[in-house]
């Protein structure tokens, strides 16, 4: 004959349980300073991520002045030239020390893009007003 397991009735159960989760509520988490806007970061929430279409010239002046703000992020460049594209991805990448800049040749492609809240629209005459009038679309902050 098999001796018959202990069995727990269910006020014991549920005392031991809610007991057990007090104590976990209790434990401290560990949340990194940067995320909470300290030691000189800004938080997530309050930075504003930027893509930037068609930087030339005038636009690489322009995307240095975003860089330099703590509460802003450039994430992506658009240009249909590939070595445009090259430079500010490589400008960007380098003021970051990382290589994460995506490069895009399609600004509607970036403008789907849902982390991105604002663009930087930097292209010749003939482009501008289109690409800003897709970006309003898209619902982003345009400059």
């Amino acid at each position: 004959m098999k001796p018959r397991a202990k069995s727990v009735g269910r006020r014991r159960f549920l005392k031991t349980a809610a007991g057990a989760a007090g104590a976990l509520a209790l434990a401290p988490t560990i949340i990194p300073s940067s995320a909470l806007g300290r030691d000189g970061h800004v938080a997530p929430s309050e930075r504003i991520v930027v893509g930037g279409i068609g930087i030339g010239g005038r636009g690489q002046y322009d995307l240095g002045c975003f860089l330099e703000q703590k509460d802003v992020q450039f994430v992506a460049v658009c240009d249909v030239k590939e070595a445009r594209r090259t430079t500010i991805k490589k400008m960007v990448d380098t003021h970051y020390g990382n290589d994460q800049c995506a490069m895009i040749r399609d600004f509607r492609e970036l403008l789907d893009r849902q982390d991105i809240d604002a663009v930087l629209i930097a292209t010749g005459p003939n482009w501008h007003a289109t690409a800003s009038m897709y970006a309003a679309k898209a619902g982003k902050d345009i400059y």
